[in-house]
């Protein structure tokens, strides 16, 4: 099995391991990963890593996502979302200026404390596992990112829609709950779609469906699709070949300048986010077969 990325539309009802378990038998290898977990009611873009693919996770988990999400005021659940058992409810709804006034306050970096019903693990135990079990913890707050945060609506159901820009580790139905305190009436999310994971858009990705019928090899990106914001670094002898497989850092004194490289082998295979400070490459993460 070829190794790459596949931008994988996830259903509502799967949670991502689901979804990496499909993949596994779609594609025929254990070695599979995700980039970002999406809750099971949430759809959109889930990156799914394959083969060697898997080493650039932390990358692809690094990349900004954009989301968005249906908020409902009003109404106030254990799970900070409609599938959680109610906590409040009022018929109190605010004005769409209403909303877009308090929303300044959740821009740039903010500190969001992480619900109860998340993978978190405290003491080695997830944090949903000790509240379905009835207890709560204190958590500590996390800062995070939000870089583009808009609403509009109302909706015919009354809901509103966030369209949310924001760092890795943004708990959207933290925030939508966080809105509706500092509006007073109370909120959840009640729906929640990832619209981009970096440059990954969901115009782009398959469904599971989708990825079954043409077969998993034919839908795979190449691994270095995750680095097309650093430039190319093409080795110039075979020497220089041998020694990036052996980890060996490289003299390469035509290297424009120093920074982070896509290096690739004269024959153009990919073979790993490299480095290069005064003319000398080193090797960040590889990616060839070994």
């Amino acid at each position: 099995m070829s190794s790459g990325i596949l931008i994988v539309d996830k259903p509502a009802g799967w949670t991502s391991h689901d979804v990496v378990g499909k993949v596994r038998r779609l594609a025929g290898t254990r070695r599979v990963g995700h980039a970002g977990t999406l809750d099971p009611m949430a759809t959109g873009v889930l990156v799914v890593l394959v083969g060697r693919a898997t080493r650039a996770a932390e990358y692809a988990e690094a990349q900004r996502k954009g989301y968005r999400a249906h908020i409902r005021f009003g109404l106030t659940t254990d799970t900070l979302d409609i599938e959680g058992s109610t906590l409040s409810a009022t018929v109190i709804s605010p004005s769409l200026g209403e909303v877009l006034a308090v929303l300044p306050r959740f821009m740039g970096k903010i500190e969001q404390i992480p619900p109860m019903y998340s993978a978190i693990k405290v003491n080695g135990r997830k944090l949903y596992e000790i509240a379905r079990g009835g207890g709560e913890v204190e958590r500590k707050p996390r800062q995070v990112d939000i870089t583009r945060l808009g609403c509009s609506g109302p909706l015919d159901n009354g809901d509103f829609v966030l369209d949310v820009e924001c760092s890795k580790g943004t708990y959207i139905r933290s925030l939508c709950a966080d809105i509706g305190a500092a509006l007073g009436c109370g909120a959840c999310m009640s729906a929640l779609r990832r619209t981009y994971s970096g440059d990954f858009r969901a115009d782009d990705a398959l469904t599971l469906e989708e990825i079954e019928r043409r077969g998993a090899e034919n839908c795979l990106l190449p691994a270095d699709t995750l680095f097309g914001n650093r430039p190319a670094l093409t080795l110039g002898s075979p020497a220089e070949e041998r020694a990036v497989r052996n980890g060996t850092d490289v003299v390469v004194p035509g290297a424009a300048a120093d920074g982070e490289f896509r290096v690739y082998s004269k024959n153009g295979e990919f073979l790993m986010l490299g480095a290069v400070e005064n003319g000398v490459l080193r090797t960040i993460k590889s990616f060839f077969e070994v």
